[in-house]
């Protein structure tokens, strides 16, 4: 018989799900702390309108970044919290550029290609674990976030 957590997933299963969600929260704290510091440092012609997007994109980042690391200990795990483990897993790498506006919204594109497509990988686990919560979750970020990348890149004319 197989061993089933509290909410009635396979351990097994629930193990693989809250690693991959590791890596995710590992790829959204970098992300974050990224867009923080384009907002903190942004200059130049677009200032007023991007110091105003990041600070929106870093509160939602914020957001997500907690609710990850609530559903790793939904399934029974322990979220990694220090930023040691989240840059030796993360994809996304520390932005240095943060002062130019069109380089950091490059860099959210880049960011969000890394973050959606962590994401599918994630639907593909939840649904096969039957884990309609993290799947429901998945869904909704990757719906709000096509749309964002939509946005940014008309912003940069692509």
């Amino acid at each position: 018989m197989k061993s089933i957590n509290a909410i009635g997933l396979d351990n097994i299963k629930a193990k693989q799900l809250s690693e991959k969600l590791n890596e995710l929260l590992a790829n959204y704290s970098v992300f974050y702390q990224n867009t923080r510091g384009s907002h903190w440092n942004i200059k130049g012609e677009k200032f007023f309108e991007l110091h105003l997007k990041f600070e929106e994109l870093y509160n939602d980042l914020l957001l997500k970044i907690d609710e990850v690391a609530e559903r790793i200990l939904t399934l029974g795990h322990s979220p990694n919290h220090n930023y040691t483990d989240y840059t030796r897993v993360s994809k996304i790498a520390e932005s240095k550029e943060v002062n130019d506006g069109i380089k950091s919204v490059v860099n959210i594109l880049d960011s969000f290609k890394i973050i959606i497509t962590l994401q599918r990988e994630l639907l593909s686990l939840s649904t096969e674990a039957g884990d309609e919560g993290t799947n429901a979750l998945m869904s909704d970020y990757i719906r709000a976030q096509e749309k964002l990348v939509w946005m940014y890149s008309a912003f940069l004319n692509k």
